[in-house]
């Protein structure tokens, strides 16, 4: 049994990354630690984890795997020595999603505390990025934005069907922002209201272009260095879970012309993934709420040539936690599906 530790178990990620362990066959959850709560039990902060006999730390104890839901910055300095001492890390926080320190400074607005470490991290996308994952010991967990979207995008840029300019409309449960107490996430100004934000451009944005950079194919006749030019709009929905991602993009003459050639091409890519579902009409949130599936349409609209794209995750564990047991078992050579097949609370 790998014995596993939380750190900041006390966040929206860190406790749903409990609540997913408690049903792990092979991984136990052995340390937590949470700095503001040190010294109370795990049942204390969160009673519905009454089952766990643990107290939080200030720091963890002795583990074989540890998760990071630390704030960006304050991850990479506590998970740099683990790393160096053996220990596999899977960090949840933005801290080794980008591959340059300097890009990196520039959206976070803070120095890198272990640029060192940027190379040897592997991008956590398990379906895009798996035998990485497999061989890495450091794993950066996706953003929930631009796992919803990546996830969505990936069968047609790999596939060559569509151009460089993309729209991704998403819209996120209040519970994307975490517990930390905001105005805008108060019931009186959430409820009831939808709203845009990060127009000026979203943290989550230049991790989805170097993605999707990354898997962009090099056409006969473009220049070397086409780019893909991201317009991510990201919304605020009075729901407490989920992410709904709305993707556009203009389709390359003679591919794909019909809303069947690109499900058929989406369910050629992902046939055999575990919690990628490529479905027959436009998917809700409500269907994957407490899962680790995405649900993914696409769709051609012929009057604008343009290919229509929408996945829906739950955030916190699609687009947090799961994804991180899932990177998780990919790294020990688990099943990847290993305490994950549970499926969506509904209603």
């Amino acid at each position: 049994m790998v014995r596993v530790g939380i750190m900041n178990v006390t966040g929206y990620a860190g406790a749903e990354l409990a609540r997913l362990l408690y049903a792990h066959p092979e991984a136990q959850l052995s340390s937590v630690s949470g700095r503001s709560a040190a010294g109370k039990t795990l049942a204390e902060v969160f009673p519905h984890l009454a089952s766990y006999d643990l107290t939080i730390g200030e720091e963890l104890g002795e583990v074989d795997f540890a998760f990071s839901a630390l704030p960006h910055a304050a991850s990479a300095e506590a998970v740099a020595p683990l790393v160096r001492d053996g220990v596999p890390v899977v960090d949840i926080s933005a801290d080794f999603r980008l591959r340059d320190a300097q890009e990196y400074a520039r959206w976070y607005g803070v120095e890198h505390a272990a640029p060192e470490l940027l190379s040897r991290a592997a991008y956590g996308l398990t379906e895009l990025n798996r035998e990485a994952v497999r061989s890495s010991r450091l794993v950066a967990n996706p953003g929930c934005y631009p796992e919803s979207a990546l996830l969505a995008l990936a069968p047609a840029v790999k596939g060559g069907i569509v151009g460089p300019e993309l729209i991704i409309d998403s819209k996120s449960g209040v519970s994307g922002a975490g517990r930390a107490v905001g105005l805008a996430y108060h019931f009186a100004e959430a409820n009831e209201s939808v709203s845009a934000y990060g127009l000026g451009g979203h943290r989550h944005l230049p991790e989805i272009v170097q993605e999707l950079a990354a898997m962009w194919p090099r056409r006969v006749g473009e220049e070397p260095d086409t780019q893909p030019i991201v317009t991510f709009t990201p919304h605020l929905i009075p729901m407490t879970r989920g992410i709904l991602s709305t993707c556009y993009a203009t389709l390359v003459a003679g591919t794909v012309r019909s809303g069947e050639e690109a499900l058929d091409l989406y369910r050629e890519f992902y046939k055999g993934e575990p919690f990628v579902r490529v479905v027959d009409s436009p998917p809700a949130t409500k269907q994957v709420s407490g899962s680790n599936m995405c649900l993914v349409y696409p769709t051609v609209d012929p009057r604008t040539e343009r290919l229509v794209v929408v996945s829906v995750i739950d955030n916190l564990v699609k687009g947090a936690a799961g994804q991180a047991i899932q990177n998780m078992n990919a790294m020990l050579g688990l099943p990847e599906t290993a305490g994950l097949e549970t499926p969506a609370v509904y209603p």
